[in-house]
């Protein structure tokens, strides 16, 4: 199997991070235009909510990062590949699952999670279960479903997507190595 040399796969992470930076530029640039060409002040107030948004999500943003980091570099790397690297197979899948099940929050403090996990080396399957998982199950969700939906409905939709997250990490897994390979 071949593998990318570390140094490289971070230098590839951090062209495509910067060529979706700029593809979210440009469609905010257009849309900037779009706006201003209506003539009745949609600029103004597009870009008065997004510096709101920006204000009130940054501290929140910036603090997931710091979480992320300082605990990717207090878990020893060992440890860390062992349970969740590409190898770790059915293990790191679980692990991606359980953990993705019992994160809180919404993308703004998971999103900073995951860029932790993979440059820490988790597998494709790992942060597939995981991002699966935290979308679907969100056991920190289950309350508010029984106290809106009722426990049934509540049962009925976790049991339903309970085998999603590990069988996306599987096919993740299998994916990523193919790209590998090829």
């Amino acid at each position: 199997m071949v593998t990318m040399p570390r140094k490289k796969a971070k230098q590839k992470g951090s062209h495509s991070m910067l060529i979706s930076t700029l593809v979210l530029f440009a469609v905010a640039l257009i849309l900037f235009v779009v706006a201003f060409s209506r003539k009745d002040a949609s600029h103004v107030r597009g870009t008065k909510m997004a510096w709101q948004m920006l204000v009130e999500t940054l501290p929140l943003i910036v603090a997931a990062f710091f979480v992320a980091g300082l605990a990717m570099a207090l878990l020893p790397k060992e440890s860390l590949t062992n349970w969740v690297g590409p190898e770790s197979g059915w293990r790191g899948i679980w692990v991606g699952t359980a953990a993705g099940a019992l994160t809180p929050g919404g993308p703004f403090i998971t999103l900073p999670i995951v860029v932790g996990l993979m440059k820490a080396g988790a597998g494709a399957g790992t942060i597939v279960a995981f991002l699966t998982s935290w979308s679907l199950l969100a056991v920190h969700r289950i309350p508010m479903e029984i106290g809106i939906l009722g426990w049934r409905m509540a049962v009925i939709r976790f049991l339903a997507v309970f085998f999603f997250p590990p069988v996306a990490g599987l096919i993740a897994t299998f994916v990523a190595r193919g790209f590998r390979l090829g």
